[in-house]
């Protein structure tokens, strides 16, 4: 389960998708801890701060996740950009040593593309918390078999 920008906002129908996930990723904008607590209650969590993150999140969790998911190589970070218009502060790794797949938040915009430049998926979840511009909140659910990434569903819920 991919999800991100919770701003403290989490509810039973995010959880009942949790519940479902082998693990949880998280691409900053938490907000209260107690949404990670909760997280973390059902399923493992990788997860990264963002710029909203205060001091405790940003020591319990990394800036950058990159991580091995099976054999895929996969980068999460909160505010990375997309295929051509990636942030400064990721841009020269992404070219230089690209992942699989880059996830980022931030934007509130749900995105899944593909960089055709260096082979990477970027994914983009969108945000499932109430606070930001956003009328539908989105997450993203999808399987990692071996190297294959497959059964992608994008998940909506109304404000």
């Amino acid at each position: 389960m991919l999800l991100s920008d919770t701003h403290s906002y989490i509810d039973e129908k995010i959880i009942n998708y949790v519940k479902q996930a082998d693990e949880v990723w998280h691409a900053g904008d938490i907000g209260a801890l107690e949404v990670t607590d909760i997280l973390k209650k059902y399923k493992p969590l990788r997860a990264v701060f963002g710029n909203i993150d205060g001091a405790e999140a940003r020591k319990e969790f990394p800036l950058h996740n990159r991580f091995m998911c099976e054999n895929v190589d996969v980068w999460i970070t909160h505010i990375g950009g997309y295929p051509g218009k990636y942030s400064p502060a990721v841009k020269e790794e992404i070219y230089k040593n690209p992942p699989k797949i880059f996830i980022s938040g931030h934007s509130h915009i749900l995105k899944v593309m593909p960089d055709k430049t260096t082979g990477l998926l970027h994914m983009n979840p969108g945000a499932v918390g109430k606070h930001g511009f956003h009328k539908v909140r989105t997450m993203l659910r999808f399987e990692i078999d071996k190297d294959n990434i497959q059964n992608l569903e994008v998940i909506e819920f109304q404000q």
